[in-house]
């Protein structure tokens, strides 16, 4: 059995920057995967191509209890970092597609897995798939490992834990509340949990209009007293998702509403004034159908008079037609859960980790990193720079 500096436990993002980084600096350590290969979320993450930055990156992207304790992180690996390691290591060439959103050009998840699997083999560090760590335990020299490796249970100790196995969600892909629960032993506090970047679910009488809507794609504004975003909404069978309601949703609580601008471009007012001037004969359908499609036209209708010319539109209707278009609100009953999330948000609170290395204040020689920690970003590859830049930051501490 080999010494390691560190165990590091959960083969995503994190976990493999972290086994990654220790080698770059002379350190031996064992990487731990429950799954059969590494990188799970990485390769299903946007459908497979991996949005693995963002150029615009900064701590205002993020949701936690304490958005400034990034600074310490980011500031030891930035963007420009993670760009120039790919491309270093990787050949990887980024492209942007929307809003800083940065793609390999090849669209293939699976390139930026192989740069961690071929950087860990030639470093030195080893790896363990299909291995379920079961506990970890303090000992006088440092700690003890339980886990599961072909039926069989066995042990190993070590001086260092990394703990970077992830939040709750997607279960299929071996997420668990492993690093939660860990944490909670080790008498750290944690933020309540709960999925984000989640589609949300629609009930009761408005049910049926949100799902005649389904395949609808509305590009709008969606916002609340506390943050707005613009991006594309899509009607479900459900309720609502598409990006600007994942974004939502991890600033939406159950009992909440929010608002949505249908038409953030333009306003309706100015659209409708123009109609009158030149002589108002067509009608507020015939208006609405320049920027939305007939069904949505349609489904508008069971609430705006859209057989109506716009000449003969009274001041209160008028009113009305603006209001529903820029002022749509939303009540969702709730949300699709943490197999639909994208992330969870919540974790491991902040204010107990060291911001530098995210060491525990409360147990030496145990770190935390990814998803498991406070530390939630925006749709757009703002979780993926948080994920690398932890596990560069714990490596440095090894």
């Amino acid at each position: 059995m080999k010494d390691y500096d560190a165990i590091i436990i959960g083969a995503g993002a994190c976990g493999l920057m972290c086994a990654v980084q220790a080698g770059f600096l002379g350190k031996r350590t064992l990487l731990i995967e429950r799954n059969e290969k590494p990188g799970a979320k990485i390769l299903i993450s946007g459908g497979g191509r991996c949005n693995f930055t963002n150029l615009y990156t900064s701590i205002d992207n993020f949701v936690s209890e304490n958005p400034k304790f990034l600074n310490a992180v980011f500031s030891q690996w930035t963007v420009e970092d993670t760009i120039n390691f790919f491309e270093q290591f990787g050949n990887i060439q980024g492209q942007e597609k929307t809003l800083g959103q940065l793609f390999p050009v090849s669209n293939k998840a699976k390139g930026i897995v192989a740069v961690f699997t071929k950087l860990m083999y030639e470093t030195g560090q080893d790896i363990w798939l299909d291995t379920l760590v079961t506990d970890v335990q303090k000992t006088g020299a440092g700690f003890e490992i339980s886990y599961e490796k072909n039926g069989k249970q066995a042990k190993i100790s070590t001086p260092k834990v990394v703990l970077t196995t992830g939040g709750l969600p997607v279960a299929k892909l071996g997420a668990s509340d492993f690093a939660i629960k860990l944490a909670r032993r080790f008498n750290h506090r944690i933020v309540e949990t709960a999925p984000a970047l989640v589609p949300l679910t629609i009930t009761g009488k408005d049910a049926n209009w949100y799902a005649s809507l389904a395949g609808n794609s509305v590009f709008s504004r969606v916002y609340n007293e506390k943050i707005s975003f613009e991006e594309n909404i899509l009607f479900t069978h459900w309720g609502l998702s598409g990006p600007a309601i994942l974004q939502i949703s991890s600033y939406w609580r159950p009992g909440e509403q929010f608002t949505i601008d249908l038409l953030p471009k333009f306003k309706l007012d100015n659209l409708i004034k123009e109609e009158r001037n030149n002589a108002g004969k067509r009608t507020v359908g015939q208006l609405l159908s320049d920027h939305f499609t007939k069904k949505m036209v349609d489904a508008l209708g069971e609430f705006l008079p859209i057989q109506l010319k716009i000449a003969s539109l009274s001041k209160a209707d008028a009113k009305l037609v603006s209001d529903s278009i820029h002022q749509f609100k939303v009540k969702p009953a709730g949300d699709k859960g943490y197999d639909k999330a994208e992330v969870m948000r919540g974790g491991i609170a902040t204010d107990e980790l060291n911001p530098k290395t995210l060491e525990s204040k409360k147990q030496e020689g145990l770190y935390f990193g990814g998803e498991a920690v406070d530390i939630t970003g925006w749709l757009g590859g703002y979780n993926f720079q948080w994920a690398w830049a932890a596990g560069f930051a714990i490596a440095q501490d090894l």
